[in-house]
C-alpha cells in the first residue's frame, strides 16, 4: 500500500499578496485604500487570520493584475490544509461557522 503524498505546510496567501505588494512598492494602507478594503482586514488577510472572498478575490485582480481565480484558490487549498491539521480554530470567523464550507465567497451554516 502506497502511502497518498501530501504537503506538510501551506503557505496563507496573504504571504504571496505581501510579495505582490513588495514588487509593486505598495503597502498594506495603499491596497486597502485602492481596494476600499478595512485596512484591519488587509492585515489578517495576510497572516491567515481572514479569508479571501470571491469579492476580495476581484478587487485584488483590479489592483494586482493576478486573476481572481488564482487568490481563490490558493485561499481553498490554504484553508483545506489547515482543516486536515486540525488547525480550523478560526472556522466560524472565516465564515463557515464550523460547520459547513462557506467556499471562496459567502456564507454556509
Amino acid at each position: 500500500m502506497v502511502a497518498a503524498y501530501g504537503p506538510d505546510s501551506a503557505a496563507p496567501p496573504g504571504w504571496t499578496l505581501q510579495e505582490v505588494l513588495d514588487e509593486k512598492s505598495m503597502t498594506r494602507a495603499d491596497l486597502a485604500r485602492r481596494t476600499g478594503l478595512p485596512l484591519k482586514l488587509v492585515g489578517r488577510i495576510m497572516n491567515g487570520r481572514a479569508p479571501i472572498t470571491t469579492d476580495t478575490a476581484v478587487r485584488l485582480e483590479r489592483e494586482t493584475g493576478i486573476p481572481a481565480r488564482l487568490w481563490i484558490n490558493l485561499e481553498s487549498r490554504y484553508r483545506e490544509h489547515q482543516v486536515r491539521l486540525g488547525k480550523n480554530e478560526d472556522s466560524a470567523e472565516a465564515g463557515g461557522g464550523g460547520r459547513g464550507f462557506a467556499g471562496a465567497g459567502g456564507r454556509v451554516g
